[in-house]
């Protein structure tokens, strides 16, 4: 037997120990477990698989040790991915410190950063938000105006932020200022750390068509942020960004593994709400064949990952491919919700509880909601711009 089977024996026993029934169950976005100075669970059984998990380091499998992580190689991590999937694992923490920031701050980030973050991230006892998108600088990120000053041994802040997910939740943030407006764009943006409870911070939740409020406009007037708060070099901080970035698409591309789940496929939902011909199909020929298509796109989608993962596992890494996945990702949700919606027919016209099941109107509200993927993290309009020059070498 060789040692990756000897994981995969010994990580499958563990979860079976140590993972709760009830945390074996399809997600539900009311009881996903998010970090923070003010965290909540939603059961005791929710609480004790996130200690659990958070005390092994697999909230954050790969990240080095030392700082609290898993230390797990790649073919471990994926072990793990697969075992908690075999059994329906919900996971532990759901943290824009993890997906994101995490990474960019263990490339770029100073030793002591890393010693006072990484850890605390690991056992979720921060929250982050990302400060980027400007009313006036979305796509052209570049041409933010939020600045910082340099006032000796700190930072001025001043400006506003807008689209920080769950800002009103968080506790720090991490953002991207103007330190040098005379340099040209991209070469005087800095990278800073701000601690939401600064004098000067306040927050405005934007309410979405979905009823929710998780994107926010977040405000800085003259906010002080110590001079140890910026990560890599001073007016550099487009390196960074451009780090974290790659892994908020990657996130993205996957988003929809970490969303609530339906109990119902495509497929279920068609038979339960259309008609049937005499071969038990779906009477629709059009619809039906439309459903097997996208089915078969999800899977070819799936197999992407998996070829992405073998590649780096044979350090022969196309980097073109990675571009690809969140514009595939994002938009085949998008699809996959105009299908549930078009089978649903009337029905999905309900948007109140009372005037439909609930997974009718959460059907509709992640309709909604699931606009937003396209637009986060780079338009799908950027990101075909960036995989016409860069992937297939087209000229501007």
């Amino acid at each position: 037997m060789s040692d990756l089977d000897t994981f995969r024996q010994t990580t499958r026993a563990w979860l079976l120990e140590n993972c709760p029934e009830s945390q074996r169950q399809p997600i539900v976005k009311a009881e996903q477990i998010w970090g923070g100075r003010n965290r909540t669970f939603p059961s005791a059984d929710a609480k004790a698989w996130f200690e659990a998990m958070a005390a092994k380091g697999w909230t954050a499998p790969t990240w080095p040790r030392e700082y609290g992580g898993g230390g797990l190689s790649a073919e471990e991590a994926k072990i793990l991915q697969q075992e908690m999937a075999r059994l329906q694992c919900r996971p532990a923490l759901y943290e824009i410190g993890i997906w994101m920031f995490g990474p960019a701050l263990l490339g770029f980030g100073t030793e002591a950063q890393k010693q006072e973050h990484i850890p605390k991230i690991i056992r979720g006892e921060i929250r982050w938000a990302q400060g980027y998108s400007e009313p006036s600088a979305g796509s052209d990120l570049a041409s933010l105006k939020t600045k910082a000053e340099d006032c000796g041994d700190h930072f001025l802040v001043n400006g506003t932020k807008i689209w920080t997910t769950n800002a009103h939740l968080a506790d720090w943030i991490f953002c991207l200022v103007r330190t040098n407006p005379a340099a040209p764009k991209q070469q005087g943006i800095s990278f800073l750390l701000i601690d939401m409870a600064s004098e000067g911070v306040s927050i405005s939740p934007i309410e979405l068509i979905s009823g929710e409020s998780e994107f926010c406009q977040t405000f800085f007037d003259n906010v002080k942020v110590p001079k140890r708060n910026l990560v890599g070099e001073l007016n550099k901080g487009w390196d960074v960004a451009k780090e974290l970035l790659k892994h908020e698409r990657t996130m993205m591309s996957s988003m929809e593994s970490m969303t609530e789940k339906e109990d119902v496929s495509l497929d279920v939902l068609a038979r339960t709400h259309l008609p049937l011909n005499s071969e038990g199909q779906i009477a629709n020929a059009e619809l039906r064949s439309r459903i097997a298509a996208l089915s078969m796109e999800m899977e070819a989608f799936q197999q992407l990952n998996e070829r992405l993962y073998y590649q780096h596992k044979a350090r022969q890494v196309d980097p073109r491919l990675g571009m690809l996945l969140k514009h595939i990702g994002t938009k085949q949700l998008q699809r996959k919700d105009e299908l549930l919606l078009e089978i649903l027919g009337n029905r999905a016209l309900s948007w109140e509880t009372h005037r439909a099941s609930s997974t009718e109107q959460r059907i509709t509200r992640n309709w909604a909601f699931n606009k937003s993927h396209t637009i986060a993290g780079g338009t799908s309009e950027i990101q075909l711009n960036i995989i016409a020059k860069r992937a297939l070498g087209m000229a501007s």
